[in-house]
């Protein structure tokens, strides 16, 4: 169950429950989201880049308005409150000069698909305004999902140059050779981690994963297109749910070995280590 609570004018009032996050945003008007979930109960991590998120998106859609972080802040603590699951998942919706906080328990993807690797199949899909999280967004996504093929885990939108962009509802990364790096001294060429950036939602799961990423291996925001992944070593996708989710296939394609690749194993450690750091409580 979904519950929406609206912020206007510093007031919180209860707007009402769903079914779903898709259903709750359907009755709510068209602007920005993000979403964002808790750590050990209460803990968010890294709030003021999803608020700061929201009041970009929004301008880039033609309706410039700031959020208060203090009052954002309340409002997410009473839903918290309200509700009073083990771990939620968040959706603020900001349709200035209102925004809406929904809430929905969370349970984190089951440890075996981490272990395993995930399948992803390439989709032909592409966001209008690729900078902007626009709500416009959310009901063809939830279509492209329900025509994913059976076991399907996530759809990569592919740009007309083959360039692979980023999932439904996740970044994506490839860890490659870099394309002018020759074998030196008998080793393999250098790897580096790739990843689209002019044409992809800047997601706030994606900024740190790229931050953690520069500590351990070179980035590049040149694409893999599809043409490449028989090259590829290794890939992720990202997001706030999944944090850092291997994958293993795309379409018919077995990347690297078909298993989690250690550089992706080690980015994940990293990432979990960071979150305990960094993760802060609402109250």
């Amino acid at each position: 169950m979904v519950t929406t609570f609206r912020l206007n004018d510093g007031a919180i009032s209860l707007l009402g429950e769903h079914p779903s996050m898709r259903a709750a945003s359907a009755q709510l008007p068209d602007g920005a989201y993000t979403t964002f979930r808790t750590y050990h109960g209460n803990r968010v991590l890294r709030l003021g880049q999803h608020i700061h998120r929201l009041e970009e998106s929004v301008a880039l859609l033609g309706r410039p308005a700031q959020l208060d972080a203090s009052t954002t802040r309340r409002a997410i603590a009473h839903a918290l409150r309200a509700t009073g699951y083990p771990e939620s998942r968040f959706r603020l919706t900001f349709a200035p000069p209102e925004l809406f906080v929904s809430i929905e328990p969370f349970t984190p993807y089951p440890p075996a698909l981490y272990q395993s690797g995930a399948w992803c199949v390439t989709i032909s899909l592409h966001r209008d305004n690729p900078h902007a999280k626009s709500t416009t967004f959310i009901a063809s996504a939830a279509d492209a999902y329900g025509a994913l093929p059976a076991g399907a885990h996530e759809g990569l939108m592919v740009a007309e140059d083959g360039a692979i962009l980023e999932g439904l509802s996740s970044n994506f990364f490839a860890i490659a050779p870099a394309a002018a790096a020759a074998p030196r001294d008998g080793r393999d060429d250098e790897l580096v981690l790739r990843t689209e950036e002019a044409r992809v939602l800047a997601g706030v799961t994606r900024a740190i994963v790229l931050e953690v990423a520069r500590t351990l291996l070179p980035v590049s925001t040149q694409a893999v297109a599809y043409d490449e992944l028989p090259h590829v070593r290794e890939c992720f996708i990202t997001s706030v749910s999944r944090e850092i989710l291997p994958v293993v296939k795309i379409d018919h394609l077995t990347i690297g070995d078909g298993r989690p690749g250690p550089i992706t194993c080690e980015l994940m450690q990293c990432f979990r280590e960071l979150v305990e750091r960094e993760a802060e409580p609402l109250e």
